[in-house]
C-alpha cells in the first residue's frame, strides 16, 4: 500500500469516526472478543471518561453488564435489549458485522438515554394514535347521515307509504329522485336512506346545485389538479363525486344544473369514472347518487330545459314526498316534535297548544310544507311568555283564520310565504348583526342563495 492509498484510507476514518462522533446516542465497536476499537464522544461523556483511553480494553470493564464479547461470540445481533449502565435502565443495539466475510465486529449503540424517555414516547405515541383514532371517528361522523328514518315524524298513511319506499330504496345502489315541494324534507330522506344502506359507514357528500355558482359547480363536482385554472393554487383538490367513494352523494335541486353539465354528469353515473378538471388521468368512484328536485323534470325535459337520457337515468327509484297539506294529521306530532326539539335547544321551557292553535294549524294549507311550521315554532319559542302558545302568539297571516277559513288565492298564499321568509332572514340577519356568512351558515344555505333571496325580497344588502 503506497502512501497515496494510506492518505486516503486515512481520511474515510476520520470521516466515518466523525459521523459516529456526532450520533447522539452512546456508540461502542469492538472485535469478536469484546476489545474496544472504537469508543464515541457521546457515550464518553455520559460516563465521564475519555474516548481514547477506551481504545483496547475490554468492554466488560468500560462498561457495566455489557454483552458485546458475547455477541461476538455467538454471532446473534441483541435488538432493543435491556441494559442498567449507571444506575439507569438504558435500551441498546448490539449488531455483529462481518467484513469480508471474515472478520466480525459488533456495533453498540445507546439508544436512548433512559428507558424512561422510551416509555415516554411509547406514552405519546398511544396519545397521538387515540387521538387520530378520535379524529377518524369525528371526520367520519360530520361526513356521515346525520338523520335516520325514525327522525322523519309522521304516522299517516301517505308518509309512512313514503318511509317504506325509502327503506326498500336503500337496499340498492340504483339512483334515487326524491321530488317533493319546498321544506317538505327531501334532504331528511336523502340522510335516512344513506343511513339504512350498508354505504352508512362510508361518506354521505352534500351539494346543493342551486347555491353554488356556475362557474364553480364543475370543480366542486369533479375536483381539480394544482394550476388547472386562475385561482386553483399549487395543491389541487379532490370532487365530491371522488370523496363520496363507497358512500352516497346528494345532489338537491339537481333541476338547476346547467345543461352543459348534465352530460358530464350522465357520464359519471354510467361509467363510474371522472377527470379531474386540469388531469389527464381518469379516477374511479363507487358512490351511490342520491338527487332531489322541488320542480317537475318532465316539464323542464320538454321545456329543452333537461336531458332526457338524464332524466330517464335519474327517475329508476323515484319517491315524491307529500305536502304537509296532504298529510295534516301529522300536524300535532310535529308541532310538539319540535316545540321540544327546539326548547332543548334554546335552553328554554316546554310549552304546549291551545285547541285553538291547533284548529288553525290543521286548517292553514302551509305553504312553506313542515319547514314552515318550524320557523313558526321557533319565532314564537323566542317571544313567548306564558305556558300555552295561543292564538295571538301567532304570526298575522294565521290569525286570519279564526272563526273559519278565508279563501287562499294563489296570490295570497305567495305573499304569506314571502312574508314569512322576508321575517325570517330579517330576523337572522339582526341576529348576526348583518353578517351575511354566519346569517347563512345559520340559514343552511350559500351565501350566493342568500344575496339571490334578498334582492328578491327587496330586502338591502349593504345595511339593516
Amino acid at each position: 500500500m503506497d502512501s497515496r492509498e494510506i492518505e486516503e484510507l486515512q481520511k474515510k476514518i476520520i470521516f466515518y469516526e466523525t459521523i459516529l462522533d456526532h450520533i447522539q446516542n452512546g456508540v461502542m465497536i469492538t472485535d469478536q472478543k469484546g476489545k474496544i476499537i472504537f469508543f464515541s464522544k457521546a457515550y464518553g461523556e455520559f460516563l465521564g471518561i475519555d474516548p481514547k483511553e477506551t481504545i483496547g480494553k475490554k468492554c466488560w470493564e468500560v462498561v457495566e453488564n455489557s454483552r458485546m464479547h458475547i455477541v461476538g461470540k455467538t454471532g446473534i445481533a441483541e435488538i432493543n435489549h435491556p441494559q442498567r449502565i449507571k444506575g439507569q435502565d438504558m435500551v441498546v443495539q448490539r449488531i455483529p458485522v462481518y467484513i469480508d466475510g471474515r472478520g466480525l465486529v459488533v456495533f453498540g449503540q445507546v439508544m436512548f438515554k433512559d428507558v424512561r424517555d422510551v416509555r415516554a414516547l411509547a406514552k405519546k405515541l398511544n396519545v397521538l394514535e387515540s387521538k387520530v383514532e378520535l379524529y377518524e371517528k369525528e371526520l367520519t361522523s360530520l361526513r356521515s347521515s346525520k338523520y335516520t328514518i325514525d327522525n322523519i315524524i309522521g304516522e299517516s298513511p301517505r308518509i309512512k307509504e313514503v318511509k317504506n319506499l325509502a327503506l326498500r330504496a336503500a337496499q340498492t345502489n340504483a339512483p334515487v329522485l326524491i321530488i317533493g315541494e319546498s321544506g317538505t324534507g327531501k334532504e331528511l330522506f336523502a340522510h335516512a336512506i344513506h343511513y339504512a344502506s350498508s354505504r352508512r359507514v362510508y361518506p354521505f357528500i352534500r351539494l346543493n346545485c342551486a347555491a353554488i355558482p356556475k362557474y364553480l359547480l364543475e370543480s366542486e363536482l369533479f375536483g381539480y389538479e394544482p394550476g388547472a385554472f386562475t385561482g386553483a393554487g399549487n395543491k389541487g383538490k379532490p370532487g365530491k363525486f371522488e370523496l363520496a367513494h363507497r358512500g352516497s352523494i346528494f345532489l338537491d335541486e339537481i333541476s338547476d344544473l346547467p345543461l352543459d353539465m348534465q352530460p358530464k354528469l350522465l357520464r359519471v353515473l354510467e361509467e363510474k369514472e371522472m377527470e379531474r378538471l386540469g388531469a389527464t388521468h381518469l379516477i374511479k368512484s363507487d358512490f351511490r347518487l342520491i338527487a332531489a328536485t322541488s320542480n317537475n323534470l318532465e316539464t323542464l325535459v320538454e321545456k329543452g330545459e333537461f336531458r332526457k337520457d338524464l332524466y330517464y337515468r335519474l327517475n329508476v327509484l323515484p319517491i315524491h314526498i307529500p305536502p304537509l297539506r296532504e298529510r295534516k294529521e301529522d300536524i300535532p306530532l310535529l308541532a310538539d316534535y319540535f316545540i321540544k326539539k327546539i326548547s332543548k335547544e334554546m335552553g328554554t321551557k316546554i310549552v304546549s297548544i291551545s285547541p285553538e292553535v291547533l284548529q288553525i294549524f290543521q286548517e292553514y294549507p302551509w305553504p312553506g310544507n313542515v319547514r314552515e311550521l318550524s320557523n313558526i315554532i321557533e319565532r314564537i319559542l323566542f317571544t313567548i311568555k306564558g305556558d300555552v302558545i295561543q292564538v295571538h302568539h301567532l304570526p298575522l297571516p294565521l290569525q286570519s283564520l279564526i272563526g273559519g277559513s278565508p279563501k287562499f288565492s294563489p296570490a295570497l298564499l305567495k305573499t304569506i310565504k314571502e312574508n314569512l321568509e322576508r321575517d325570517t332572514l330579517l330576523q337572522c340577519l339582526r341576529f348576526t348583526k348583518n353578517n351575511k356568512n354566519r346569517a347563512a351558515q345559520l340559514l343552511g344555505i350559500h351565501r350566493t342563495s342568500l344575496y339571490k333571496k334578498m334582492r328578491r325580497l327587496n330586502l338591502p344588502i349593504k345595511e339593516l
